[in-house]
C-alpha cells in the first residue's frame, strides 16, 4: 500500500521532515500550513543562531540532535549557496559570583564535544575577541554561527516540491479523526486521508494533539521575546555574539547581543509571558489563551517558583532603561540612544507540565498512526534536519538511507 503521509506545520521542522520523507520516496507527502507563508512563526522570528551545544544536558536529545543538526545545517547552506557565518559566541561571567555557573556551561560544552571550545580567564583576552566587553571570565565557541532560517525553510520546501511533495498554505487544521490505519484531516479549506500524520504545530501543538486524543500535558505556554536593534553607527561594539551566563533554573538564555547573518546587531530577547499564542506585542490579547494558561494546574506552581524573574522580565519589557541596564552590564560603552526601536519580536512555544515544570528536552508522542512533536524549542531550528532523521527512524520506523 502506498503511504500517504500528512504533516501539520510549515515551520522549519515540519518542512525538514517533509524533505526527508520525499527524499526517501516513501509515498505521497502533503504539508498543511495554516498561514499564507512558510516559517511564519518561531522559525521566522528567532535570532538566526546555529547553536554549537553549550547549554544542553549531556546525553539529552537536545545535545545529540543539536550536534548533528549543526553540521547538517552547515552542509545544507553550502549546498544551496545560502549564507552561513561563524561569528562566534562569548558566554561572559561579569563577576566572580557567576563563575560556578560558567564552569557548568564549560563542563556541558566539553561533554557535548563543542568544537574548538576555549575557557578564558584573562579579561584582556576577552577583549581580544570582543573589544568592548566587560567580564572576568568566559567560554568561547568560535564555530557558533548565524543563518537565515526562513530562507533555509524555503530552500527545503523547494526540495520537497521538486521530489513530488505537496505544500498547502492557508490550510489550518480543524478536525482530526483516527479510524484504524486511516487518519482523516479536515482543514478550513479541504479534507484529506492519510496513513500517517506528523504534527509539528509549534505554538498550536497541544491544541492539535488534543484533536487526536493525546494527553493534554504538556501544555504550551507562549513566551514572547523582544529585541532591540543596535543603531547602525554603533554595531562596531559587537564583533560576534555576547551572551550572559544563563540561570540554570530557567530555560531562557537572558538578554544578549547577536550580529546577524546580514550584519545587523540586535539585543535580546527577554522572556515575558505572551497574552496570546501568537501575541507578538502587549496589545495582542487572547482572553481564551490567557484563561487556558491561568486555569492549567501548573500555573500556580510555576508562578510561585519564578515570580521574581517574571516581574523582572516584564518590568524590563515595559521600561527601556531596565532593559538597557541588563545589556550594559556586558558592554559598558553602550548608551541608551544606541538601542533603536524594538524589532520584530518572537514567541516561543514552551511546554509545561501539570506540576508547573518547564520541559527542557525535545519531546515526541505517538498515538497510533499519529506522531506529535510536543516540545521543540531552541535549538530546534539548528537541529531541524537531525530532528527529521530522528522522527523517521524512531517514530515512523523509516531507517536512514
Amino acid at each position: 500500500m502506498t503511504e500517504r503521509i500528512g504533516i501539520v506545520g510549515g515551520g522549519i521542522v515540519g518542512i525538514a521532515i517533509a524533505r526527508a520523507l520525499t527524499a526517501r520516496g516513501v509515498g505521497e507527502v502533503t504539508v498543511l500550513e495554516k498561514e499564507r507563508r512558510l516559517a511564519a512563526h518561531q522559525t521566522g522570528h528567532n535570532s538566526g543562531v546555529v547553536h554549537a551545544g553549550l547549554y544542553y544536558a549531556p546525553g539529552s536529545l537536545k545535545a545529540q540532535l543539536c550536534a548533528a543538526g549543526r553540521v547538517l545545517i552547515r552542509e545544507f547552506c553550502q549546498e544551496k549557496g545560502l549564507p552561513y557565518r561563524e561569528v562566534g559566541k562569548l558566554v561572559v561571567a561579569v563577576d566572580d559570583t557567576e563563575l560556578p555557573a560558567l564552569a557548568e556551561i564549560e563542563r556541558r560544552s566539553i561533554a557535548n564535544k563543542v568544537p574548538r571550545l576555549a575557557r578564558i580567564d584573562d579579561p584582556a583576552h576577552l577583549r581580544d575577541i570582543e573589544p568592548h566587553v566587560a567580564g572576568v571570565a568566559a567560554v568561547h565557541s568560535p564555530e557558533t554561527a548565524v543563518v537565515d532560517y526562513a530562507s533555509i525553510t524555503e530552500a527545503m520546501a523547494q526540495d520537497v516540491r521538486a521530489a513530488g511533495g505537496t505544500i498547502l498554505l492557508g490550510h489550518g487544521v480543524t478536525e482530526i479523526t483516527v479510524d484504524g490505519d486511516t487518519v482523516r484531516v479536515a482543514t478550513d479549506a479541504s479534507e484529506h486521508e492519510f496513513t500517517r500524520l506528523v504534527v509539528c504545530a509549534g505554538l498550536q501543538s497541544d491544541i492539535v494533539a488534543k484533536l487526536v486524543g493525546a494527553d493534554p500535558s504538556p501544555k504550551i505556554l507562549p513566551f514572547r521575546g523582544e529585541y532591540w536593534a543596535l543603531s547602525p553607527d554603533r554595531t562596531d561594539l559587537v564583533s560576534g555574539m555576547i551572551y550572559p551566563v544563563p540561570d540554570p533554573r530557567f530555560p531562557f538564555l537572558g538578554v544578549h547581543f547577536t550580529r546577524g547573518v546580514y550584519d545587523d546587531v540586535h539585543v535580546g530577547p527577554n522572556a515575558v509571558p505572551a497574552l496570546a499564542r501568537e501575541g507578538y506585542g502587549w496589545l495582542t490579547i487572547s482572553p481564551k489563551d490567557t484563561w487556558e494558561s491561568l486555569r492549567w494546574p501548573g500555573a500556580w506552581p510555576l508562578a510561585k517558583r519564578h515570580w521574581r524573574m517574571g516581574v523582572d522580565e516584564i518590568s524590563a519589557s515595559l521600561v527601556k532603561r531596565l532593559y538597557f541596564g541588563k545589556a550594559r552590564r556586558f558592554v559598558p560603552e553602550l548608551r541608551m540612544a544606541d538601542l533603536e526601536a524594538k524589532t520584530a519580536s518572537g514567541v516561543r512555544a514552551q511546554a509545561w507540565g501539570r506540576d508547573g515544570s518547564l520541559l527542557d528536552d525535545f519531546a515526541v508522542d505517538r498515538i497510533g498512526p499519529v506522531t506529535v512533536l510536543r516540545n521543540a524549542p531552541s535549538p530546534a531550528a539548528t537541529s531541524s534536519i537531525a530532528i527529521a532523521e530522528h522522527v523517521l527512524q524512531h517514530h515512523l520506523d523509516l531507517a536512514a538511507t
